[in-house]
């Protein structure tokens, strides 16, 4: 795994000191620790200074870091991304653009989105397999990617943007599903095409022309369809948009793994979510960065002020009861580039800073399904790790803000910024 992803980038043992470590397990700060991460871009140390091993004359060369104090914590995860859009730009827009362009705006807003702290993202709608393939084969630089691919809808659902002609103006990033057959064949061809996850429309939404958030989608027993399919084939996990609770609870009792945006989330809804041990990625960066009336078309406006007050308070009640709360933006809904500005809302409801962090790490990569790898600065983890200014245990925004994030390690590779040379003794941690 880590030698593709590092192909062509320069990689040796490195080991960090003068650093404060919040691990992403919810542990309490380090002080004076010290991050060990060997040639092949494993961690085999994270701890205080005190118990590290020392360093011999005898080592292989290490490279030095010294991160002068500042807050060092593991690459953060954004479950909910749509990285071929710009931001504020409609489904639409993209087929008006010449592929070329496409992906070279693409690999920016990729490369944006790592520069910003996130070492590993999933793309819930437009980005093609190649993407993924490119990070991984160090063709381009950027988050490890996850994507669905395409979107599975019903017809006049919240992903059908076809015009009364039948052309498609989201240039294929939907697949238009109506019957349960219908549903097994759609996830079958977007695993054709390379799909990690398989994500279904529950309900309606707020940019779609056609329906509302409280509309109800795919049917239960299509999604439930979509969910043995995927299960069949390696078992891929689901994820369900939904937003209105009729069809969150349709969603969950076919059994999807998560439920993106959440935003109608009763107790019933929440009993099954715990039920059924599922996540729930609010993608709060639509509600408080994502409203323009001057930029966006007036159904859509409408729909986002109505559902605003709504929104948070449903997801401060799901914070209370303790939902399992993974992070993501919906990002080109928002602006790219920022998020983890959806750590501030998240706190803004009601989460405590630590386990704000927790979200975006550990809980994100069990999301994912890789937190054996991710997710947590400790012994044998891959080291993807993030150093900020600042403290966000007493600041959470400093993390929302790229300048802050002063260097970005992916798989034991320095991917943005530097730390300066640091030369502990000969025998000394």
């Amino acid at each position: 795994m880590s030698d593709a992803m590092t192909q062509n980038a320069s990689r040796t043992p490195l080991r960090i000191h003068n650093a404060r470590l919040i691990d992403g397990t919810g542990s309490s700060p380090v002080d004076d620790a010290v991050i060990l991460v060997d040639a092949e871009g494993v961690i085999t140390y994270a701890g205080p200074a005190a118990a590290a091993p020392p360093v011999t004359g005898q080592d292989d060369p290490v490279r030095v870091l010294d991160a002068g104090g500042r807050t060092v914590l593991p690459g953060f995860f954004d479950c909910h991304v749509h990285l071929s859009y710009a931001h504020g730009s409609p489904p639409h827009r993209r087929a008006e653009l010449d592929r070329v362009l496409v992906t070279l705006d693409t690999v920016t807003r990729l490369r944006q989105t790592l520069d910003a702290g996130i070492t590993s993202a999933r793309d819930l709608g437009g980005l093609s397999a190649g993407y993924r393939t490119a990070v991984e084969t160090g063709r381009i630089v950027g988050p490890r990617l996850h994507t669905a691919v395409r979107i599975l809808s019903h017809t006049g659902g919240h992903a059908d943007l076809r015009l009364p002609d039948g052309t498609d103006l989201t240039a294929g990033m939907s697949e238009i599903t109506d019957t349960a057959d219908e549903a097994r064949l759609a996830v079958r061809r977007v695993l054709r095409e390379g799909a990690d996850l398989i994500k279904v429309c529950a309900t309606g939404g707020m940019g779609s022309p056609y329906d509302q958030p409280d509309d109800e989608g795919l049917l239960e027993e299509e999604i439930r369809a979509v969910v043995d399919e995927a299960r069949r084939h390696g078992g891929k996990p689901v994820a369900a948009h939904a937003q209105g609770n009729a069809g969150i609870l349709n969603a969950l009792r076919a059994g999807v793994t998560s439920i993106e945006h959440g935003y109608g989330l009763d107790d019933r809804a929440l009993d099954l979510l715990a039920e059924r041990d599922a996540f729930v990625v609010p993608t709060l960066s639509t509600v408080y960065a994502g409203i323009n009336k001057d930029t966006m078309p007036d159904y859509h406006y409408q729909k986002k002020v109505r559902w605003s007050g709504i929104t948070r308070t449903n997801i401060a009640h799901a914070i209370e009861r303790g939902a399992r709360i993974a992070l993501g933006t919906d990002a080109a809904v928002g602006p790219h580039g920022v998020n983890l500005m959806e750590l501030s809302y998240l706190v803004d409801l009601g989460m405590d800073p630590m386990d704000a962090i927790v979200a975006g790490t550990r809980t994100s990569a069990e999301l994912l399904g890789v937190a054996d790898r991710l997710g947590s600065l400790t012994s044998g983890r891959v080291a993807d790790l993030v150093v900020c200014d600042g403290d966000p245990l007493t600041d959470i925004g400093v993390l929302g803000d790229p300048a802050h994030i002063v260097c970005v390690i992916q798989d034991g590779v320095i991917r943005k910024g530097s730390l300066r040379p640091g030369t502990p003794a000969a025998g000394r941690p």
